[in-house]
């Protein structure tokens, strides 16, 4: 008897576009059963500005992908992200009287203590990732159960979120008809999708470039020590084109993504390119190199506060597994260029992995993070049926 399918839903609200994604999970086998996508609207500045316009694209996005997969859709993992994501350390601990073995009572006791930081007002926790346990002082445990000692402590990070916005979000979700089984921070969900153990043991940076900012995580191995978020993202790159060059923002999104490059070349300096005109003018031509001028500028100084955030965790400023961009705004031409440039780190584009039947008009790093909300979805589905069956067999043998 095969196994059973399990059905993960992922939805990912985007300040530009939001997506829905299902995959269908049938034991080691994971493949795209269906997805949406839609524009986004209610978004001001990375921040919710209209929760019922958030609703109605969640909906359609959903309704689009209910249609591909053909099958019901009535709860999701749900993304979050934006200027309003914090990150902070955590420690506890306890010291016994007498040396013994540690077991998992000892452990939930001190990620527990752990985990009780004050927080500012209007703050909430969305993760608690683990980051190493001290047995007697001697840092570096992953695991301390079975060690003798008679002092243990964890050390933890802490990924914040505005309780505010986070209802909000939510309740937008639920207007569109969803139940949302846990809500995920999007560049911890797209490392979900796209990385694997060989690429966070050196350490690794994931940067989600979006529109109105660019959220990154910062793994040591298996411990994750930064997250964290820059206003600053594809949109700002438009903005700086339309004004510069004096044309619209519609115009600008549109030469941006037709001829934008984010390193200047020999080829750049030798060619024009044509900029939309108004009605009853005629059109004017630029060097292509103008254009790669702009965007290069706004990507170096993007990519320097990334490295600012990176300097807090690893002061070499060097990450072994390199940087990896996602998010609908990393696809620019040049940009792993910039990144590897200003970080000093091999740069490249994260896709996601082990999905079967995944179309090539969605091997775009626009798509990740929604692929890893829709993997953490089946992923919980899992773990909650194995908990089941493990009771099952405890009560009924």
């Amino acid at each position: 008897m095969g196994a059973k399918t399990i059905w993960g839903v992922g939805v990912d609200a985007g300040s530009e576009r939001t997506r829905a994604v299902v995959l269908a999970v049938s034991g080691d086998v994971v493949r795209l059963a269906g997805y949406g996508e839609t524009a986004s609207q209610g978004w001001t500045r990375s921040r919710i500005g209209d929760a019922r316009a958030i609703a109605e694209a969640i909906g359609e996005a959903v309704r689009e992908a209910e249609r591909t997969a053909q099958i019901p859709i009535g709860s999701a993992v749900l993304g979050a992200g934006g200027a309003t994501v914090g990150c902070a350390s955590g420690r506890g601990g306890y010291e016994d009287d007498y040396r013994r073995k540690l077991n998992q009572e000892d452990v939930n006791l001190v990620i527990e203590r752990a985990a009780h930081v004050q927080l500012d007002e209007d703050r909430m926790l969305l993760h608690l990732c683990l980051r190493e346990f001290s047995v007697d002082g001697r840092r570096g445990f992953r695991d301390p159960r079975g060690q003798s000692g008679v002092s243990l402590h964890a050390y933890v990070s802490l990924v914040t979120f505005s309780t505010q916005e986070h209802d909000v979000l939510v309740g937008a979700a639920n207007q569109a008809g969803l139940a949302v089984e846990e809500t995920v921070y999007e560049p911890m969900a797209a490392a979900y999708a796209c990385l694997r153990a060989e690429h966070r043991r050196g350490g690794v940076m994931l940067v989600d470039i979006g529109a109105e900012s660019a959220d990154l995580v910062v793994y040591a191995g298996d411990s994750l020590v930064l997250a964290s978020s820059i206003e600053l993202g594809g949109a700002r790159f438009t903005e700086d084109v339309a004004r510069v060059l004096g044309i619209t923002l519609r115009d600008a999104e549109a030469v941006k993504l037709q001829h934008g490059c984010a390193v200047r070349d020999a080829e750049a300096a030798r060619s024009l390119i044509e900029l939309p005109a108004p009605p009853g003018r005629l059109p004017r031509a630029i060097p292509r190199e103008d254009l790669s001028f702009i965007l290069e500028c706004r990507a170096e100084q993007l990519f320097r506060w990334v490295r600012r955030e990176l300097l807090r965790v690893c002061p070499e400023g060097k990450l072994f597994g390199g940087v990896v961009l996602c998010g609908g705004a990393s696809r620019m031409p040049g940009l792993c260029d910039v990144a590897e440039a200003v970080l000093g780190c091999e740069t490249y584009l994260g896709l996601p992995l082990g999905i079967g039947d995944w179309p090539p008009a969605l091997n775009h790093p626009a798509w990740t993070t929604v692929a890893g909300l829709a993997m953490y979805s089946a992923r919980l589905k899992q773990r909650d049926r194995e908990r089941r069956r493990s009771l099952f067999s405890r009560v009924f043998g």
